[in-house]
């Protein structure tokens, strides 16, 4: 039976468990005591002593020194470099502002506040290295966010462009972020475009030297998924089956699960185990190496740049997949060190936005997202809507919710947003939302506190309101009042009280009454417990509007955009295609004529990426494109004389004819997909002939021959869209409930993403009709079996889940590509969610006992619209509509005086005021 330490080993070397020829651990693999290494070593007894004199020399604490940065300039004068850089970048602000002299007053005392600061503080040169390769980056067409963290409060860093949003214009703190009544080093957080934030990288090696940046070491430890991954793979698990078991596990870093603690809570997972004796193996191992360090890894964003080769200052490792050396202090211990970290994050979003962009760009139209107005009606009522797929940060539930609660109409509303949607202020978002839409009077501790709270209707919200209240209510500076704020935030009793009487004094001092001055204190201080900073939340909320205002303005170029980033996360990718069809827009089917390897737009379309079908790797997408050139393939035989075939094997044309990529070429995809191996041949053919050099009689690259194709039936509607779904991920051209839709409006079911609403509004049970696409059966700790069935409509993908009695009854009626009438049960678990089948019914079958029903007459002067409101209590007088009178009922109006009822409440009609006749149909 293998070990845990069997499969530690082989995790860390990339090896099975069942390998033969694996290295192994013995009984000697131990640490030994001290009295078996005197033994052993008993003839060299000085050996054993020289350890202890060698560990003592290794014993070695860094001195903690003062930060250590590189020159900026070799001429010494950075201080002037900082503030002529400052000063005319803030000119250029000020020009695109356009601000008279009175409005520009307050920029240019704040530049030169915070130029003081920054000289007083040392770190002129801080800000030149970030401006530098900020600078550099936006030079090159790399987009940069608009700032992060606490930095965005600063001026400064607005002038030199490390930032792009006003902080003045919207109330940020430069105390927040520099205070110069308690010295600590600045921290930038720089957001690049993922795709070329290692350029800028490169950009910062060469121009301090590749010796004297590096990456920082982390240490990875196997956490709960990750080593049940690791585990199954070792063991040469199948992958479905192990990424199926790690998605049940719950993966929240603010608060881990162990993995016994989730095989305890999760039935599914106990049933695995119980019905499969490799799974539970897996998990005994892998609960025994939770915890373990798995290897040493490099820091996601920290770089840090030294003023001398690295190796003076800190031991380094080289990592083998990096060029980069790695420091092999961690980050606690490389700022004791001396060194500075600077942070190059990757956000995808701007990768997103900047895409759209030059999409957008083709149709000549030029978009400057640094200068869009941020009172875009379009982009508000979008918002507004809650419709916010593929908008930035505000895409869970939750945050939908809050959007129609609140409807914004301002920019300060998404900031707030951001701001209060965590755990602790989330409970003053309705609060915020009735004084917002008047349904609250809006109401103040303390008249002085109006003019600070007012843009959020009197609520605290910011850190930065708190430094603000103590300023102006108690007399405190801007950065002693971070100091209280941090103190607040810590539960620092000894400093609280100290700052409690300080602020309660300076409060009456300025004509504030005791008993209020230590209501607002007590305010302030509940707040700082989960405030949060509104110079973080203001540039995030800033890339929320951009991807909304590009979502709402330009949807297609947006979509396409978003699906490219995503094209690895199939479950995205069918979340946007229905988000394509909810506005309307279409997304043709992929082809090896038109499309590329992202997502292209073309007429208001958007053209499928060869690149985001399964089996299609980046290497066979550039082999098609590249001999695509600028002439399309003529037929299957044009395609195989042109194409490579090292590039292009037999999975990847299966999966393009699945698709639909040849369909320009072959109308009949079964056909193309059964000549593969015909297509593969004759472009090896024509591969080798050019080759020889073989050329025509006269003369020209060898000629093509037409393919002898086989000749083969198309495939049915049904298997054509399961060939479809196996090659994209989800059904693309059309879904198997289409030929349903009549039937299934008439029949009153529900769709998936309306049930999944529903569900999170409340409701717990609903009707649906789906497309059996997978089922898996597995043995709980009973005994018995569990089924977990995967189904699909046109709205989205789900699975749901079949105890025992239900599986036996219907497992017959759930085999993959069958359309099925299902009765689900559901609950909300966090922001999924989970349900469970109640009964199944094969939908042809639902739909046969939809009978034409009765016609029935009315005495004259009383309308359907009367009747209606007699049966259910509806009628919204429409001439055309459907009424559910009882579980499976339905009564469709056809004409005024006319509707058409099943038979079953025939009876029940015949006795209502007001209907004089009813006949069968």
């Amino acid at each position: 039976m293998y070990q845990a330490h069997d499969a530690l080993l082989c995790i860390a070397e990339g090896t099975y468990v069942g390998e033969g020829n694996r290295r192994r651990v013995t009984r000697e693999h131990r640490f030994k005591s001290a009295g078996e290494m005197r033994r052993l070593f008993a003839d060299l007894p000085e050996a054993i002593d020289n350890t202890l004199v060698i560990a003592r020399r290794c014993a070695f604490m860094p001195p903690s020194r003062k930060p250590i940065l590189p020159p900026f300039s070799d001429r010494g004068d950075e201080l002037e470099i900082l503030c002529e850089q400052a000063r005319a970048g803030l000119e250029k602000r000020l020009a695109v502002l356009k601000l008279d002299a009175e409005g520009e007053k307050p920029y240019r005392e704040r530049l030169e506040f915070e130029l003081g600061v920054i000289i007083q503080m040392g770190f002129a040169g801080y800000f030149l290295i970030v401006a530098d390769f900020i600078q550099w980056a936006k030079a090159q067409g790399i987009p940069v966010g608009p700032g992060r963290g606490s930095g965005a409060g600063s001026l400064v860093a607005y002038a030199l462009t490390i930032t792009d949003l006003d902080p003045i214009r919207f109330g940020l703190l430069f105390e927040r972020f520099l205070n110069p009544e308690r010295v600590s080093m600045p921290d930038f957080d720089i957001d690049f475009c993922q795709d070329r934030r290692d350029e800028v990288i490169r950009y910062v090696q060469q121009r301090y030297g590749r010796d004297q940046v590096a990456q920082i070491i982390t240490f990875g430890t196997l956490q709960a998924r990750g080593v049940l991954r690791d585990v199954g793979r070792v063991l040469q698990m199948p992958y479905a089956q192990v990424d199926k078991l790690c998605k049940l596990v719950p993966q929240n870093p603010a608060n881990p699960v162990t993995l016994a603690r989730a095989i305890d809570d999760e039935p599914r997972l106990q049933a695995a185990a119980d019905s499969d004796p490799v799974v539970k193996r897996a998990f005994d191992i892998a609960t025994k190496l939770e915890g373990l360090t798995r290897h040493a890894s490099t820091h996601a964003a920290g770089i840090v740049i030294g003023d001398r080769p690295l190796s003076e200052l800190t031991p380094l490792y080289r990592d083998p997949k990096s060029d980069m050396p790695v420091t092999q202090f961690n980050m606690k211990w490389v700022e004791q060190a001396g060194l500075v970290k600077f942070d190059f994050l990757g956000l995808k979003t701007l990768t997103v936005l900047d895409t759209a962009v030059k999409l957008v760009r083709r149709r000549g139209i030029d978009i400057d997202l640094s200068r869009i107005p941020l009172d875009n009606a379009r982009t508000y009522d979008m918002l507004a809507s809650g419709e916010t797929v593929g908008v930035f940060q505000v895409e869970s539930q939750g945050m939908r919710r809050a959007l129609v609660d609140m409807r914004p109409d301002r920019f300060e509303d998404l900031i707030v947003l951001v701001a209060l949607y965590r755990p602790g202020p989330m409970a003053n978002i309705p609060t915020y939302c009735a004084r917002k839409l008047g349904r609250e009077k809006i109401e103040y501790l303390h008249p002085k506190l109006e003019p600070i709270l007012a843009p959020t209707y009197g609520i605290i919200t910011y850190q930065e309101q708190v430094q603000q209240i103590a300023r102006d209510l108690a007399g405190y500076s801007l950065g002693a009042a971070d100091i209280l704020r941090r103190a607040m935030g810590k539960k620092d009793r000894k400093e609280m009280a100290a700052q409690r009487g300080s602020f309660i004094s300076g409060a009456m001092e300025r004509g504030i009454a005791q008993p209020e001055a230590e209501l607002i204190f007590e305010a302030c201080a509940k707040f700082a417990e989960y405030g949060f900073n509104k110079s973080h939340s203001a540039p995030y909320a800033l890339l929320t509007y951009q991807t909304a205002y590009m979502k709402a303005n330009y949807p297609v170029e947006f979509l396409a955009a978003s699906m490219t980033l995503d094209m690895g996360n199939t479950d995205k990718l069918a979340e946007f295609h229905a988000e394509a069809l909810r506005l309307g827009i279409k997304v043709e089917a992929p082809s090896v004529n038109r499309s590329g390897r992202a997502f292209e737009v073309e007429n208001g379309t958007i053209l499928y990426a060869l690149g985001a079908l399964k089996g299609v790797g980046t290497q066979a997408v550039e082999a098609i494109v590249a001999a695509r050139g600028e002439r399309p393939f003529a037929d299957l035989a044009d395609f195989a004389s042109r194409i490579n075939p090292r590039a292009v094997n037999k999975r990847v044309l299966e999966s393009l004819a699945a698709a639909g990529a040849f369909d320009a070429l072959e109308r009949n995809r079964a056909r193309s997909y059964a000549a593969a191996d015909i297509v593969l041949a004759a472009s090896q053919h024509a591969h080798d002939a050019v080759s020889r050099g073989q050329s025509e009689l006269f003369g020209g690259t060898a000629a093509r021959q037409s393919l002898p194709l086989p000749p083969t039936e198309p495939w049915l509607p049904a298997d054509q869209l399961q060939k479809e779904y196996d090659a994209i991920g989800f059904f693309l051209s059309g879904h198997p409930l289409d030929d349903y839709a009549a039937t299934l409006k008439r029949m009153r079911v529900q769709s998936w993403a309306e049930f999944s609403r529903a569900v999170k509004a409340g409701a717990s049970a609903a009707r649906l009709a789906a497309t059996v696409v997978s089922r898996t059966e597995r043995r709980i700790r009973s005994g018995s079996k569990m089924g977990i069935i995967g189904l699909s409509d046109p709205s989205g993908h789900y699975e749901a889940v079949l105890f025992a009695e239900g599986l036996a009854q219907y497992r017959d009626l759930l085999e993959p590509g069958t359309a099925v009438l299902l009765y689900l049960s559901a609950e909300l678990q966090g922001d999924d969610v989970r349900a469970r089948i109640q009964s199944v019914e094969p939908l042809d079958e639902a739909a046969a006992k939809l009978q034409k029903g009765l016609r029935v007459f009315l005495r004259d002067g009383v309308s359907f619209e009367t009747l209606t409101k007699r049966l259910d209590g509806k009628g919204d007088g429409e001439v055309s509509m459907v009424l559910m009178l009882s579980e499976g009922t339905e009564v469709e109006v056809k004409l005024p005086g006319r509707f058409n009822v099943s038979p079953q409440v025939a009876g029940a009609i015949k006795t209502l005021p007001g209907v004089v006749q009813v006949e069968a149909l």
